[in-house]
């Protein structure tokens, strides 16, 4: 009867696998037969997200908030959080929690997480937010505290993996004064919009803090997107204007046809360009030579996939020039010519092929990698000049090219993350418009990856 079963279910999604992107077990185990189907079998079980739609507020449900003794950050918290639902009955679910550990000052201490998430673990409904704030260990003195502070990282991974419903959990860091910088943080762990973000910390310095609403943080904001005609770059364009941005999509000129349907329907602008040609930097400095450039997304990339020994030169040499060097050389031109100044904000997309390496993808893994050293080396002199510099990196998300993966591969890929499916690119998107959000100033050099939690580099 298992056999049944399964011969069934593979020939089920196997049929039309190419037709469109889709997940078709995602869909099969939520359905009625789906869920008895795979409930008998043990097979995974994931959660169909609930994404961001425009429109909804920070918290599309109720919150609750708690904090350890001696907490540093409450009231920040419930300031930020002053007009969500707060969770007050038994009887309801809750959709996102937020849990101030900064007080935690020893391993004895770190108790409190267990008193406080043990009687409400059930409690947490499904596609819930749960997010966890501490101090950055290298900002503390006590070195008791440093060891606990670190601590909550892998509370927060394995809450991430252990809780199931497509709830995830995300860890703050911040220094003590950087309270005020919390905000645009918060939001998007709490909300919708971090949906396919789980497992991961970012870290905020305190400095000047800039303002920005919640339905439109970008507006007024120019932006310019490589590799912006389809998948994740479009997805980009669309995010970054529905946050009210002037969006200037790049592509390559063999691909201006799609670049131009994609300006149109966002009221933007388009540039015909190989970001890998001499005078690019120089026809990007142009397109803004009567104003600014305020948030340059790198997302142009390819792959080029062969084992190292069967791989041409020319293979290994295109994908680190398109991945990495045309970057460095962008860049370094815009900062160079003012383009690119105070206040600005470059996000780069990584891979977590550059974290874990890939089979078949030593050049990209490479230049994927070198983007990750890209950010870390420029960080800090380019914070010198007020422009902030992080990147994403996204594990297995559903685009044309996932899809025409080997079936096995492909539904291997989906399932090893702690979610149990892929991302869209707009969860890509979201991710990339909090990091370029004006008030994520007190984020740089930062690394996230958007990847369910994968199993996988992690």
């Amino acid at each position: 009867m298992e056999f049944c079963f399964k011969f069934v279910f593979i020939k089920l999604l196997k049929k039309k696998k190419l037709e469109r992107i889709e997940d078709k077990y995602l869909n099969f185990v939520n359905s009625p037969l789906g869920k008895s189907v795979s409930s008998k079998l043990g097979l995974p079980q994931p959660e169909i997200l609930d994404r961001y739609k425009k429109g909804q507020p920070v918290i599309d449900g109720s919150l609750l908030i708690g904090a350890s003794a001696g907490s540093v950050f409450l009231n920040e918290i419930n300031n930020i959080f002053n007009d969500s639902k707060k969770w007050s009955s038994e009887s309801e679910k809750i959709k996102a929690v937020v849990y101030d550990a900064s007080g935690i000052k020893n391993s004895a201490e770190l108790v409190q997480l267990y008193n406080y998430f043990n009687p409400i673990a059930r409690k947490i409904q499904k596609s819930g937010k749960i997010v966890v704030v501490g101090l950055t260990p290298a900002s503390v003195s006590s070195i008791d505290q440093k060891i606990a502070q670190r601590a909550l990282l892998g509370f927060v991974k394995a809450v991430g993996k252990e809780f199931g419903k497509g709830i995830t959990c995300n860890l703050i860091y911040a220094e003590a004064n950087a309270g005020e910088n919390l905000k645009s943080s918060l939001q998007f762990f709490a909300s919708n919009r971090s949906v396919f973000v789980s497992g991961q910390f970012v870290q905020i310095k305190a400095g000047t803090n800039r303002s920005a609403t919640w339905e439109e943080p970008l507006k007024g904001k120019n932006v310019l997107i490589t590799g912006a005609a389809r998948g994740i770059g479009k997805a980009i364009a669309e995010i970054i204007s529905r946050d009210g941005a002037n969006v200037t999509v790049v592509d390559i000129p063999q691909a201006e046809k799609e670049l131009k349907e994609v300006a149109k329907s966002l009221g933007g602008d388009y540039l015909p360009l190989d970001i890998t040609s001499p005078d690019a930097a120089q026809k990007i400095a142009e397109k803004y030579n009567s104003t600014s450039l305020d948030i340059l997304i790198h997302n142009a990339g390819v792959t080029r996939d062969k084992r190292l020994a069967n791989m041409k030169p020319e293979l290994w040499n295109m994908v680190i020039d398109i991945n990495l060097s045309s970057q460095e050389r962008i860049n370094a031109y815009l900062i160079e010519k003012g383009v690119i100044s105070s206040g600005a904000k470059i996000l780069t997309i990584s891979s977590v092929s550059g974290i874990a390496g890939n089979n078949g993808q030593t050049n990209y893994a490479t230049s994927k990698a070198g983007v990750i050293g890209l950010i870390e080396a420029y960080a800090p002199l380019y914070a010198e000049k007020g422009i902030t510099i992080n990147a994403v990196a996204p594990g297995f998300i559903e685009t044309k090219m996932t899809a025409a993966m080997p079936f096995g591969i492909r539904e291997g890929a989906r399932r090893l993350s702690a979610l149990s499916q892929g991302g869209l690119p707009e969860d890509v998107a979201e991710t990339i418009g909090w990091l370029v959000n004006p008030a994520s100033q007190g984020i740089n050099g930062q690394l996230i990856r958007v990847c369910g939690l994968a199993l996988v580099g992690a």
